[in-house]
Parts: C-alpha cells; structure tokens; sequence
C-alpha cells in the first residue's frame, strides 16, 4: 500500500524547501492536503512526481514547486478573499483554504467541478465554493478579490480578470514566452496594474487565454 503521507513529506522536503519556500502557513497547508485525491485516479502514484499533473484538454495541476512560489510571492492572507480560475479537482483551492478566509473555485468543465466538491468536502474545505463558468470570464458575481491565481498559462490575459481584483490586490500569472514560461505578480495600484517577475516556470497555455492571432494569406 502507498505510503502517501510519506511522499507528501519528501515533496516538501526536496521541491518545496529548496525552492527558498518557508512561510510556515504555505509548508502546513501543503503538508495538509493529500494531493493523491486531488488527481485523476490514474495518475495517484504520479501526484507527488516534481511536474505537472495532465487533466486533459490542455489544463493541468501545477507541479508543487511552481505552485508553492506562486504561493510565497502573493503571500496569502487568512482575511482574503481569493479567486482559483482553473481550479481543476480542487487540489489548489483545498491548499488555499487552509490559507484564505474564503476560495472561489473557477472550473468549466461540469465534471471535474462535481469530482472537486466531493474532493474537497472529503477535506473538510467548506470555506470554498465551487463555480462553474468560463475561465477567461472570472468570476465576477463573488468578487472583487483581494488575490487572484491562475493554475495554468496564458499569452493573453483579459481586463475581465483583472478587474475583477480589489484595489491593492495580488495576481500571480504564468505568461507563456516560447518555451519558457514567466511567472509575474500584479498589484493593482490606482487601478492599473503593476506586474513584477517572479520566478520562470512552465505549463500549457489554458484554453481561452490564448493570444488573438492575424490571419496570414
């Protein structure tokens, strides 16, 4: 039988702690969530591998380290309100539950939605609600939102998202840039938004955040 907890452990131990990630309230979290319940069924044994978990159809579970510095960069607050676009089985919500008053859960796929609540009602995450909608919409009628997080890759990321964020809000972006992804924090300022890298990182770009192209004769 796995030893889950032991791997969740090493996880920690040799992609989170390394990575310069040492909040206490982000390692607890982390060492909190049984990410194997939180992935497809048959990709349990691959939950706690370094990389990305596929969900299909371009959409993926951020691998630990990229999420965990995601994390530590918008350093979470447990009085704020946070919006999870592409929250998939609700692996990212359930961690930030344990950081946040309150998670709105964006999925558009009715599936996974239905496989995320009962996941994350397993958890005991009842400060989460789950929202089915369109990812590059947000998810406006719950906001605005003191921190905004995107679990996948963009090359264009709508004004819809970014209004949706409160004055002095945080949103962590991974902006596709050829192979290399850049993970970049925005603060909204006056109402514009200031970004500041990060960190590099990949992922796939998430349907419908992808860059308009011109049509080429």
């Amino acid at each position: 039988m796995t030893d889950y907890a032991a791997r969740r452990t090493m996880m920690v131990d040799t992609q989170i702690r390394p990575s310069d990630v040492t909040k206490f309230h982000i390692i607890d979290a982390m060492l909190s969530v049984p990410r194997e319940q939180f992935v497809p069924r048959d990709k349990r044994e691959v939950a706690y591998v370094g990389e990305t978990v596929d969900l299909g159809g371009a959409r993926v579970v951020l691998e630990p380290r990229t999420f965990a510095k995601m994390l530590d960069a918008l350093d979470v607050r447990n009085t704020e309100l946070v919006l999870d676009i592409g929250s998939g089985l609700g692996y990212s919500s359930a961690v930030l539950s344990r950081m946040a008053e309150a998670v709105v859960a964006l999925e558009d796929d009715e599936t996974r939605l239905s496989e995320a609540q009962e996941a994350l009602s397993d958890f005991g995450a009842d400060n989460v609600i789950c929202q089915h909608g369109i990812l590059n919409q947000g998810a406006a009628q719950h906001g605005p939102y003191d921190v905004i997080i995107l679990e996948g890759a963009v090359e264009h990321l709508p004004d819809a998202i970014t209004d949706q964020l409160k004055e002095g809000g945080r949103i962590a972006c991974l902006f596709a840039e050829g192979a290399l992804g850049i993970v970049k924090i925005g603060y909204k300022l006056d109402g514009k938004m200031n970004w500041r890298f990060a960190f590099n990182a990949g992922a796939p770009v998430m349907p419908g955040f992808e860059r308009h192209r011109a049509f080429t004769f």
